[in-house]
């Protein structure tokens, strides 16, 4: 008896037999719904014998027989009133466990988020992918089929997706290209830690998405609910469907607060703060500002996050403020990192350690935030040292800068485009999907192993595009990505160490190194990022002017 748990109220099953019903009674379930018509297979058990074998055990029957491919919308209905009539938990059972997931899926519709019930179902094994229009239609068959459709549609409006709409508009003005994404403001993300360090004002980070857009590109204002990639359309919240010859997807990854119990509760005051929101990056200043003494507590969550090394440069930057008002000495700083390397690339480590011995900070390598107390001002860590069990410390904090767990959207990881961790699936070199030949990826959301950074969808964008247009003249991809991303950690004020690198840690440094020595702290490397990156991220990077971006080409060998 193949049992599959969709929720704590529902499982459902393969044809279950009259002998059955003991063990699933022994198993604590109140009622079986049958969804199988009778005598659709000379081995099943009519319903009646079901149902009074049921009655004896003191299990509630109901029969909402559904024929093959025709679930009908008072069929959905009728599922979700025994829902809430029968006592649960309920086994529901047709040949195979589709037809009952299908129902439990359309009577969820206008109470669960589409992404919920794909999970939920494709973690009992059953897809969702023939019904996800009409999940999204509140569960109702559709009766308005009409598309909008365009060459392109590029799924998300931040650095990845506004950058590969203007390389793509350069290369190929003539492209009908949409953009979905329901944000009005677009944000300069990689600025917020200089607000965390007094150095930007927060509002110079943030600009409206309709003066980024690219003229000539329409943006769609709206949510994507799920994708169909088998019939070239993206289904948005309220179940439009835009239709595409080719999609490129970088909607970002999802900032995951819930998954550290108690910090959305204390976000923001007593004493706990992130650089990874825009409305609390002024929170970290105030804190370091007038903090005089105390412990004051850094975390970084198991990658893969957003722009590894943001953690401890809110670390150098609190630090080195600390260290410029004289009281440092007062400040036990305490650096509580998932993973066991300071920086994943070694070049670089040398450098960041005489930072951490001059702020006189602790590290302490892999402890995950699990917990927050905030009112107690407490925090505690599950410490997983490698051959050890789990062991769950606590520690007593003043300030706490959180950097939390990062995944990617729940719509990207219940879809057909997502690999097995929910990333989406591409070629690490052409960006392209690795089963729909008509699907690009670019920034935080896909799973190449590179850094997840600005810099890196800086080099991802005119290489998409290349390799789009490329694929739209019928040639084969004709760029390749080297894994490049860049990270500057800000070391102390005036001073940044610039990390370039590339797949498998190799160094790529942008600049000659008697200009910029990226494994040591330079003024040089300071002034890249205070005057010059920003400027470039609006006026070229968006704009489709590829300074420092231009795609290498894939070798003919």
């Amino acid at each position: 008896m193949d049992v599959r748990t969709i929720s704590d109220k529902l499982s459902v099953s393969p044809q279950i037999m009259t002998e059955d019903l003991a063990a699933l009674a022994d198993k604590g379930f109140r009622s079986v719904i049958c969804n199988r018509p009778d005598g659709e297979g000379a081995d099943q058990p009519t319903f009646q014998e079901i149902a009074a074998k049921a009655e004896r055990l003191g299990l509630e029957a109901r029969y909402i027989p559904i024929t093959t491919g025709k679930v009908g919308n008072d069929d959905a209905a009728a599922f979700g009133e025994a829902m809430r009539a029968l006592p649960k938990p309920v086994l529901a059972y047709c040949r195979s466990g589709t037809r009952s997931a299908t129902l439990w899926s359309l009577s969820q519709a206008d109470k669960l988020p589409l992404a919920d019930i794909l999970a939920a179902t494709k973690s009992a094994g059953h897809d969702m992918a023939g019904v996800v229009r009409r999940i999204a239609n509140g569960g109702k068959t559709l009766t308005d089929t009409s598309d909008a459709s365009f060459d392109v549609v590029i799924v998300g409006a931040g650095a990845a997706g506004i950058s590969v709409a203007a390389s793509l508009r350069s290369r190929k003005p003539d492209l009908e290209i949409a953009v979905i994404d329901p944000a009005d403001i677009h944000y300069y993300q990689p600025g917020w830690t200089m607000v965390g360090g007094g150095i930007f004002q927060a509002q110079d980070t943030a600009k409206t998405m309709g003066s980024l857009i690219p003229r000539g590109v329409h943006w769609i204002k709206s949510a994507v609910a799920a994708f169909e990639p088998k019939d070239n359309a993206v289904i948005l919240d309220g179940c439009r469907i835009v239709k595409y010859k080719r999609l490129v997807v970088c909607p970002g990854l999802k900032l995951d607060w819930h998954k550290v119990d108690g910090l959305v509760q204390t976000l923001g005051k007593n004493g706990v703060t992130s650089n990874y929101r825009y409305d609390l990056a002024p929170y970290t200043w105030e804190l370091v500002e007038t903090m005089q003494a105390g412990r004051a507590l850094f975390t970084q969550p198991p990658m893969p996050i957003k722009c590894a090394g943001a953690p401890q440069k809110a670390l150098y930057l609190s630090g080195d403020h600390w260290h410029r008002r004289g009281v440092l000495d007062n400040i036990d700083i305490a650096f509580h990192n998932a993973g066991g390397v300071l920086f994943g690339v070694k070049d670089y480590v040398p450098a960041l350690e005489q930072y951490i011995a001059k702020y006189d900070a602790k590290v302490n390598y892999f402890q995950n935030l699990v917990a927050v107390d905030g009112d107690a001002k407490k925090a505690w860590f599950d410490v997983a040292k490698p051959d050890t069990p789990v062991e769950r410390v606590e520690v007593e904090f003043d300030m706490m800068h959180v950097c939390p767990p990062q995944t990617a959207p729940d719509f990207i990881r219940v879809s057909p485009l997502a690999d097995n961790v929910g990333w989406v699936d591409v070629d690490q070199a052409t960006l392209r999907h690795k089963e729909f030949d008509n699907v690009w990826s670019l920034g935080d959301v896909m799973n190449a192993p590179n850094a997840k950074t600005a810099a890196a969808a800086r080099k991802q964008a005119p290489i998409v595009a290349e390799n789009v247009v490329a694929d739209i003249a019928g040639r084969s991809p004709v760029a390749q990505y080297d894994g490049y991303g860049s990270c500057p950690l800000t070391v102390e004020r005036g001073k940044i160490v610039l990390a370039e690198f590339g797949y498998g840690g190799a160094l790529l440094p942008s600049f000659p190194s008697w200009l910029i020595d990226g494994t040591k702290p330079t003024r040089t490397a300071w002034l890249l990022k205070e005057k010059i990156l920003p400027p470039v991220y609006w006026q070229a990077m968006l704009r489709g002017k590829e300074w420092l971006a231009r795609p290498e080409k894939v070798s003919a060998a």
